[in-house]
């Protein structure tokens, strides 16, 4: 029987989703941080101008566009040192044929992912 994926697995394919929608966007990548305890995950580049991306899977639609459960202090005050600008990514993931569900390793999965809100 297949596991359900682990916190860092989870956050890892969350990871990948955003890092795919980057790409597409024209981002560059300069740096990427797969820890769970440390941000950004992305450091990115787009028209001359340095971007921190914060990746979190969330477990429910209402934490895909919200950010209050991150520290968001000492990320500002890195990316004012770095003329940077703050987003957060939430990605919420579920089971293929459930995305109420767990994703269970080796099967399916479905994610919902609105795109990258500014941290102020």
């Amino acid at each position: 029987m297949n596991q359900k994926l682990t916190r860092q697995e989870s956050h890892n394919l969350a990871m990948n989703l955003v890092g795919e929608e980057l790409e597409k966007d024209g981002y560059e990548f300069l740096a990427i941080n797969s820890d769970l305890k440390k941000n950004p995950q992305f450091v990115v580049l787009k028209n001359k101008e340095t971007f921190f991306v914060v990746v979190r899977h969330v477990s429910s639609s209402e934490q895909l566009n919200n950010y209050i459960h991150i520290t968001t202090k000492p990320i500002l005050e890195h990316a004012i040192k770095h003329n940077a600008k703050v987003y957060y990514a939430g990605v919420l993931l579920g089971h293929g044929l459930d995305i109420n569900l767990p994703v269970i390793n080796g099967e399916n999965y479905s994610f919902v992912y609105k795109g990258l809100i500014e941290i102020k």
